[in-house]
């Protein structure tokens, strides 16, 4: 099986199982990668279910993605703010058909 990002717990959970896991602990420039991957891997999952489980994932991943980057998250909330400002949300749900 190849390896993959898990949450913290699921090792103590096959454990509790009587199995023993293959863990390493990713960490710095690796864990930045694994969660931006953990990211993407999330949404196919949201976009084939649609199931919100998969959005508390993501945004889990996120978060953590956010800590490891050590990112200001007034700032983020900020930047987020203005773009919504300029370019707006998505709550009217427009959509743009692209001809060729």
């Amino acid at each position: 099986m190849p390896e993959k990002l898990v949450r913290d717990r699921i090792p103590e959970i096959i454990r509790g199982k009587g199995e023993e896991p293959s863990v390493r602990t990713a960490s710095g420039e690796e864990l930045d990668l694994l969660l931006r991957q953990k990211i993407v891997e999330e949404s196919e999952e949201l976009l084939e279910s649609g199931d919100y489980e998969e959005i508390v994932d993501i945004l889990e991943a996120i978060d953590a993605l956010i800590d490891l980057r050590k990112a200001d998250r007034g700032l983020l909330d900020l930047q987020r703010e203005t773009k919504r400002h300029y370019r707006g949300g998505f709550e009217k749900g427009f959509v743009l058909s692209e001809d060729d």
